[in-house]
């Protein structure tokens, strides 16, 4: 581990500087074999992906049907890969409990997702890197980083050593990429107008709705998409619509009944990014690609007023310097702040006007915009002299309407920061690949540090490429306040847990398990001194949402919402998603497409009272 300046000589990897805390067990822990995740075999086969058992609603055969059913989302992204060899634990670094890559079940019988490396990664709040890693924290404090004279606690990654999946467009054979000439409406759109054959009766999935459950509300089928696959990025709901992207078209949905609230808008090109949350008078903005040659920058900007579909301000992305590409990119909102990350750079815009504010560029010891994260502030990760023995990353708080950094915080070398749990207070999520250790630590106002996280709990939160697509808070399955992070620990026999982390001291506060015996839950959001979690479906149940109480104990869950259990079925294959609750109802979309053409796939479903 290489030492920052001024401090210190550290003992080697693996071997704390102090006593660790009376907590942690200081014996040598024996290795162990890894436990792979739900669903998946114990020992990975020499060939082939693994393969789930049967499960409820699907053939005992593990072979795909040859004409795919609505539930079913048969993808064109391969083969999953096999995960490397595993990574010998230390003397205070028990293995992980899953190999570095695997997706997580929902349940014994749930679709197949697709594998790390597939094509059509999209901007969802759901996709197909779901664990990534396997963040698993050793029974004993494995050993001390010191960071501007503030302590990182320091813990073991994934057992593949460490390594991050990457996201790819798919380049395949050109054929593929071209759409086809089925009608790119939706298979479904609301109207009585759809084309592509029978589609799904939704009366199936109430007709055993017994009392006390939810109904499903509406369905959609998704549009036609290019054989390769498509994206289908991100959810948006306000108090009339749903809007919901997919591949190059927008479709706005009345959240009560489904019928269409505006005509679909289309663009040329795929939509390859799109904005997190809708401002306060509800409008977002979509970056596109000006046509579907598979060499088109995303350079294209279009706001939408989502209640009615009227289009405002537009914009072209400048061309930026050599290797800042805008092949594909990010967008990230602070107040009245739009930031499009490119792969090397960041330009800001007024996201009502559309003016344009500032450029954020290449800055000092050659630190060059590799993520934005935006909310309440807007924080930028650069990573500097990466051709250097100095290569490190560094985090800035920008001012939103200038650019000028309000605090610079250097992160030693060998460290990276992947992903923004959290911007107000600012939670980050670190890796150190060389030294196969991971560490969660949040910082005050100034960018010092606050606290890291001191847990034996295996988190696994469901991120998408993090600092790979330069959206650092791509992820969900977290929440936060002012003084608590909530965390979803990985599946186990099927059900997992919330841990709840003190951000003053990075210690539990309290862990709550699932509601559920066989199916695991994820934190929302937090509201009014509750915690919002949706529970996945299980064999026998649709999914729910409840609540929490924040302020620990014996927390109890409250159930907001119980989807029928008719519809459990297609519910949990929407492997890849984008959810959300509003208003009493519950959304679920998908964020990827397979682009299969016999299939008819599913877009999204709406439940209420």
């Amino acid at each position: 581990m290489v030492q920052p300046p001024d401090q210190p000589p550290q003992g080697g990897y693996g071997v704390p500087q102090n006593p660790p805390p009376p907590s942690h067990p200081q014996q040598p822990q024996q290795p162990q074999q890894p436990q792979q995740p739900y669903g998946y075999p114990q020992t990975p086969p020499p060939q082939g992906p693994p393969a789930p058992g049967p499960g409820y609603g699907y053939p005992p055969q593990q072979q795909p049907p040859a004409q795919p059913g609505p539930y079913t989302q048969p993808g064109p992204y391969g083969q999953p890969q096999q995960p490397g060899p595993y990574a010998q634990p230390g003397p205070y670094n028990p293995a992980s409990q899953a190999g570095y890559g695997y997706p997580q079940s929902q349940y014994a019988g749930a679709p197949t997702p697709p594998p790390v490396g597939g094509g059509g990664g999209g901007g969802g709040s759901k996709n197909p890197f779901k664990g990534r890693p396997a963040m698993v924290v050793g029974a004993a404090v494995a050993a001390l980083l010191v960071v501007g004279g503030a302590v990182f606690a320091v813990t073991k990654l994934g057992d593949d050593g460490g390594k991050k999946p990457v996201a790819k467009e798919s380049t395949g054979p050109s054929e593929d990429d071209k759409p086809s000439d089925a009608p790119s409406a939706p298979v479904n759109p609301g109207d009585g107008s759809g084309d592509g054959g029978e589609d799904l009766d939704i009366s199936d999935l109430n007709a055993d709705r017994e009392d006390g459950e939810a109904k499903v509300l509406w369905y959609k089928s998704a549009p036609d998409a290019p054989g390769s696959g498509a994206s289908a990025p991100g959810l948006w709901v306000t108090d009339k619509v749903a809007v919901k992207p997919a591949y190059k078209q927008l479709f706005a949905y009345n959240v009560g009944d489904g019928d269409p609230a505006w005509d679909p808008i289309e663009f040329p090109g795929k939509i390859c990014a799109v904005t997190p949350q809708e401002t306060a008078d509800d409008r977002a903005v979509v970056a596109y690609q000006k046509s579907t040659s598979k060499n088109a920058d995303c350079d294209q900007l279009q706001q939408i007023d989502l209640n009615t579909g009227a289009k405002g301000w537009s914009a072209q992305l400048e061309k930026g310097d050599l290797f800042d590409s805008a092949h594909s990119v990010s967008l990230a909102v602070a107040g009245d702040t739009l930031v499009v990350g490119r792969s090397q750079s960041g330009t800001a815009y007024d996201i009502d006007t559309g003016k344009k504010l500032f450029d954020k560029k290449t800055y000092g010891q050659s630190c060059y915009p590799s993520g934005f994260a935006g909310g309440t502030r807007l924080v930028v990760v650069s990573s500097c002299a990466v051709t250097t023995e100095k290569e490190h990353d560094e985090v800035q708080e920008l001012d939103p309407r200038t650019g000028k950094a309000k605090w610079t915080r250097k992160i030693p070398k060998g460290w990276k920061v992947e992903n923004a749990y959290s911007v107000d207070p600012l939670v980050l999520y670190l890796t150190n690949e060389e030294e196969n250790t991971w560490n969660i630590s949040t910082f005050k106002a100034d960018g010092s540090t606050r606290s890291q996280v001191d847990s034996d709990a295996s988190f696994a939160p469901d991120c998408d490429g993090g600092i790979l697509t330069g959206d650092l808070a791509g992820c969900t399955g977290v929440a936060s306040d002012a003084n608590t992070l909530y965390l979803p620990t990985e599946e186990k026999d099927g059900t997992n847990e919330i841990v709840a982390l003190n951000l003053a001291t990075g210690k539990e506060k309290w862990r709550v398990k699932s509601p559920s015996a066989d199916a695991a839950v994820e934190p929302l959001r937090t509201e009014g001194g509750k915690l919002i979690a949706y529970v996945a479906p299980s064999s026998d149940a649709g999914g729910r949402i409840v609540s929490f109480p924040t302020t620990g104990g014996s927390p109890t869950a409250t159930e907001l919402l119980q989807m029928p259990a008719s519809a459990a079925v297609i519910e949990s294959s929407f492997y890849s998603k984008a959810i959300d609750y509003v208003d009493g109802r519950f959304y679920i979309s998908s964020t990827l497409l397979s682009g299969a053409d016999e299939a008819k796939e599913k877009l999204m479903l709406a439940y209420g009272k």
